[in-house]
């Protein structure tokens, strides 16, 4: 199951839609994870990962992305992912952590 169809299959909340609460994850960080998918909807993982990458790297520069919120993203993200990207986000966030 890809990111898509993990979100189409999960929709809950009021208006059908997952929130921020319901993976345990700060508003700020979830918005910014679904805006960044909106915008790279069928578009390459690679090029998504990367503009993930870009932005939490930019979000712990200003010191509004703190560790935790890095673990919270993986946990609610890996459950998607095969072995071999599981790898891939886990080493990206030991990196995001150590900015």
């Amino acid at each position: 199951m890809d990111f898509n169809e993990y979100s189409k299959s999960n929709n809950g909340g009021a208006n059908g839609k997952k929130t921020a609460k319901d993976y345990g994850l700060d508003p700020t960080l979830f918005n910014l994870v679904t805006s960044i998918a909106g915008k790279y909807d069928g578009k390459n993982q690679t090029e998504l990962l990367k503009a993930i990458y870009e932005e939490a790297k930019r979000g712990k520069e200003r010191g509004t992305l703190s560790n935790a919120d890095i673990d919270n993203f993986v946990a609610m993200l890996s459950p998607m992912l095969d072995d071999k990207k599981r790898k891939v986000l886990f080493k990206i966030a030991d990196e995001l952590k150590n900015i």
